[in-house]
């Protein structure tokens, strides 16, 4: 397996990496891993397709005032 040594990385985006891992139940180093199998696999073949279940999570929740569906 090949190695990547990643220099000069914003604080701020190696920061992000690691609230992902935390939040995801990884390793720094895994996390890593994953967001460049995304980001490659993504340009390479199209994005993921999202589930039925995936976007309606993703919808806004607008309560019950019809006045939130619409800017006035």
């Amino acid at each position: 397996m090949a190695q990547l040594l990643v220099r000069e990385l914003e604080d701020d985006v190696a920061a992000g990496l690691r609230t992902l891992a935390a939040a995801n139940k990884r390793s720094a180093e895994e996390e890593h891993r994953a967001a460049l199998r995304a980001h490659v696999r993504d340009h390479l073949t199209g994005p993921k397709k999202r589930s039925f279940t995936e976007v309606l999570a993703a919808m806004p929740y607008f309560d019950d005032d019809p006045a939130d569906l619409f800017e006035v």
